[in-house]
């Protein structure tokens, strides 16, 4: 998340009118949108320092669960495909869309891929479930219907689903770096949770986590433009100076020690590696439906509000607050979900970090040609990349927990308790029960039943009901004998 303030469109750097950049200058519309080259190049740098921590942190959330079959998927290669889907993804957006608005691995639809789809069927059933998503986002794009759908879900559910991934996140980096971890069956108790591996904090790997996660909101409250990438960066030289001294029994995935050769060949190997329709012969074309189900709307609704936040932020918008030409910056946003299914990286999404090369002045897609370059640089870091150890990486997953609850939580009708209360069980279901799509089936369905107890029913759009009804299916499966 960015931690950039709101910047005003800079005037042009030459006086008496804006500077010439020939074609370039004509393409992208630098001049005519108060910018400079300069700015641009600026804003594509910042926006990747804020945004580079997904190249570790998306290995380690994909890289550490399992498919049905035991199999895990490979570090090194989990790095070349979120690389190289943000290096083509960002391009793309840029060159197509004209907007400074980069892309990457979404956080929180990863978890989706990697904690409920993967354990219940193999790898490439789960991508390609993320292709078929990305499909369907593209095809209500060109049907007019995406904007349809996003008003049939109210503005507080809306908000509520993205709170409820936000304290997921956080729920996940706390466990992925041994600050709390599960208490075994075997101790008979009904607490799930405790501090630390025994009740205690012990150890330096969780000590790393601990300064790390302080240090990354000190230098949020400080407004440190890529706060997040130099916390890993930082906490990371602080767990290699611990393991050459100390010499830890077990960081985990990852021991913190630097590569004898820095550059590597991109190993390409997860890419295409997809299988569009398996998963729903392991887990029946209902349960596939959701599944496909949840991960469209975990990157719908994130996308949509990253994608107005940042054009407003960037005063790319009219008087009306509509954006010119957004159908073509949602349809890369569809593509870029399908993509990163195909690549073995999870869903690709609008990153809000965006803002940040707004707060440096772009305001134009050249940013984005910037950006995207410097993660086709990184393509050749992967050594580098996956050295990082998950409690110099994790402390992330906090603060971007935080801010997407910060940002979302004042929005939310907390009088209206129709709303309030769907908002609530959908925020609180997420990390509760370790699923996302338990917390926007149990909020949908809560919101239709207490507008209807209300005396609303005529407030509720017909598409909530057939989605409320899908997903009570869906829990009343095992009780009629389908699962």
């Amino acid at each position: 998340m960015s931690t950039s303030a709101p910047a005003k469109v800079p005037a042009p750097d030459q006086p008496g009118g804006a500077p010439a950049y020939g074609a370039l200058d004509r393409f992208f519309k630098i001049s005519e949108r108060g910018s400079t080259l300069p700015r641009e190049v600026r804003g594509g740098f910042a926006t990747f320092f804020a945004m580079a921590y997904i190249i570790v942190l998306n290995p380690i959330i994909l890289g550490s669960a399992k498919d049905m079959y035991g199999n895990q998927l490979d570090n090194g290669q989990l790095v070349t495909a979120t690389c190289v889907t943000a290096a083509f993804t960002t391009l793309l957006m840029g060159v197509i869309g004209n907007v400074p608005i980069a892309l990457a691995a979404g956080l929180g639809v990863n978890s989706v891929v990697a904690l409920q789809l993967a354990p219940r069927m193999s790898w490439p059933d789960a991508m390609g479930m993320v292709v078929l998503a990305g499909f369907i986002v593209m095809l209500l794009v060109a049907t007019g219907l995406r904007e349809r759908v996003m008003n049939a879900v109210p503005f507080g559910l809306r908000k509520a689903i993205s709170i409820g991934i936000g304290l997921f996140i956080m729920l996940i980096g706390l466990v992925d770096s041994g600050f709390v971890s599960r208490i075994p069956d075997v101790a008979q108790t009904t607490v799930p949770l405790q501090l630390g591996g025994d009740g205690h904090l012990d150890g330096w790997p969780v000590l790393v986590f601990i300064l790390g996660a302080l240090l990354t909101l000190a230098l949020i409250v400080r407004e440190v433009s890529g706060a997040i990438l130099i916390s890993i960066v930082a906490m990371t030289v602080v767990a290699m100076i611990i393991e050459a001294v100390a010499k830890v029994p077990s960081w985990g995935l990852t021991t913190p020690k630097w590569p004898g050769n820095p550059v590597a060949t991109p190993d390409f190997g997860l890419l295409g590696k997809v299988s569009l329709f398996g998963g729903f012969g392991k887990v029946g074309v209902l349960t596939g439906v959701l599944f496909v189900f949840t991960v469209l709307l975990s990157c719908f609704f994130d996308a949509m509000g990253t994608i107005m936040g940042v054009s407003d932020e960037a005063k790319l918008t009219d008087a009306q607050g509509q954006m010119p030409g957004i159908n073509k910056v949602l349809f890369v946003d569809g593509l870029a979900v399908a993509a990163g299914g195909a690549s073995s990286s999870s869903a690709t999404t609008a990153f809000v970090e965006s803002t940040a090369g707004v707060g440096e002045g772009a305001r134009t897609g050249f940013a984005n040609v910037v950006t995207g370059g410097l993660f086709t640089v990184a393509l050749f870091l992967t050594p580098v990349a996956t050295m990082v150890p998950s409690q110099a990486a994790t402390p992330a997953l906090l603060a971007v927990g935080f801010l997407i609850l910060s940002n979302s939580v004042r929005e939310i009708d907390w009088a209206d308790y129709t709303i309030a209360i769907p908002a609530f069980v959908t925020m609180v279901m997420m990390p509760f029960t370790y699923s996302i799509t338990n917390g926007i089936g149990m909020g949908f369905i809560t919101f239709v039943v207490l507008r209807l107890a209300a005396g609303r029913g005529k407030e509720i759009p017909a598409a909530m009901y057939v989605v409320a009804a899908v997903f009570a299916f869906y829990y009343l499966m095992p009780a009629l004998g389908l699962t």
